[in-house]
C-alpha cells in the first residue's frame, strides 16, 4: 500500500484523526516507504508519531505456535494452517522442492527433518516460503559448526545424522533412552544389519501412526528398513536437538536388539537369544493384560 492508502485505511478505522497530518509526519520522519505490512493492534488515543513508530518497527500481531518434536512436514503443515492460516498444500509442496533445498543450502532433496521443532511467535498470513525458511534457519542455528565437525569425525553427513535422529525420535518415548537407542542403531549399521525400525514403516503407510501389521513390513519402499539395509533416503520426521545429540554422542553400549515394554521403556539385548527371551516375556505379559481386560 502507498502512504496515502495507509493513511486512508487508518482514518477509516478511526485510528488517526487527520490523513494529511499523518502523511506529512511520515515524510518528515523519513519513513513513508518503510512502513511494514501486516496485522496490527491499535488502542486508545495514539498520536500520529506512535502509529508511525508501530508501523515502522513492524510491531505486528503474532500468534504463539508450538511445533512438537517428531512430527512430519504434513502434520506441521496442518498445525500452521489451523493456527495462522498457512496454505498447507503449498507448504508440503515446497518442503519437497529440491530447488528450495538448494536455496536454503540444505544438501537434500526434501526439507523433511530440517523443520526445527520449537515454540515460535509467527504472524498471521505469513507465506509458506517464509515460515519454511524460518524453521530451517533455526535448525541451522542449532546444528552448529561444532556439531557438523562431530558428524565429520563419525564419518557421517549432516543428512545421515538427521535421518538417524528422526528414527530415534520416533522410537524413543523417554529422552533418557535416546542415546541408548541411537547406539543400538549405530551398532547395527556398523555390522551391516537391517535397522528394522518401526518409525520408517510408519512414515510410508497412509493411515499411520497405528499398530503395524506383518503386511506393512513387506511394503517395497527404500524407507522400509525391514527390507533394505542402511539408512533410509532421508528423515522420517523432524527431530529435536536431544535426538540429534543422542546420535552424535551415543551411549557406550553393545546392544543390537530392543523390545518395547508397553510403558514407554524398552528392554535392550546384545544377543538374539536374549532378545527372543525378552520378546517372549513381553508377549506373555500382553496376553495376561488382554485376558484381564
Amino acid at each position: 500500500m502507498t502512504p496515502d492508502e495507509i493513511a486512508s485505511l487508518l482514518k477509516d478505522r478511526n485510528i488517526i484523526a487527520n490523513r494529511q497530518f499523518f502523511i506529512v509526519g511520515a515524510k518528515l520522519l523519513g519513513v513513508s516507504r518503510k512502513l511494514q505490512a501486516g496485522k496490527y493492534s491499535f488502542s486508545g488515543n495514539m498520536s500520529n508519531y506512535s502509529v508511525l513508530e508501530k508501523l515502522f518497527e513492524g510491531d505486528i500481531i503474532t500468534t504463539k505456535v508450538t511445533i512438537p518434536e517428531g512430527l512430519t512436514a504434513a502434520r506441521i503443515a496442518a498445525i500452521l494452517k489451523t493456527s495462522i492460516g498457512v496454505d498447507s498444500s503449498r507448504f508440503v509442496h515446497l518442503v519437497n522442492n529440491p530447488e528450495l533445498c538448494d536455496s536454503l543450502v540444505i544438501k537434500a532433496n526434501t526439507l523433511e527433518g530440517y523443520l526445527y521443532p520449537n515454540t515460535y511467535r509467527l504472524y498471521e498470513d505469513i507465506s509458506a516460503e517464509k515460515v519454511i525458511s524460518y524453521l530451517v534457519q533455526h535448525f541451522k542455528k542449532e546444528f552448529n559448526d561444532s556439531l557438523i565437525y562431530k558428524a565429520q569425525k563419525m564419518n557421517m553427513t549432516v543428512h545421515e545424522i538427521v535421518t538417524l535422529a528422526s528414527i530415534v525420535q520416533g522410537e524413543a518415548m523417554l529422552e533418557k533412552e535416546q542415546p541408548i537407542i541411537a547406539a543400538l542403531y549405530l551398532n547395527r549399521l556398523a555390522k551391516g544389519m537391517r535397522l528394522q525400525a518401526d518409525p520408517t514403516i510408519q512414515y510410508i503407510i497412509d493411515d499411520g501412526p497405528r499398530r503395524l501389521l506383518e503386511r506393512d513390513l513387506e511394503i517395497d519402499s527404500p524407507y522400509n528398513t525391514y527390507l533394505y539395509r542402511g539408512l533410509p533416503p532421508g528423515p522420517v520426521n523432524n527431530p529435536g536437538i536431544s535426538s540429534i545429540l543422542s546420535v552424535l554422542y551415543p551411549a557406550e553400549v553393545n546392544y543390537l536388539y530392543m523390545v518395547a515394554n508397553g510403558d514407554g521403556t524398552h528392554t535392550f539385548s546384545e544377543s538374539l537369544n536374549d532378545h527372543i527371551k525378552a520378546k517372549r516375556k513381553f508377549d506373555q505379559y500382553r496376553r495376561k493384560i488382554n485376558r484381564q481386560g
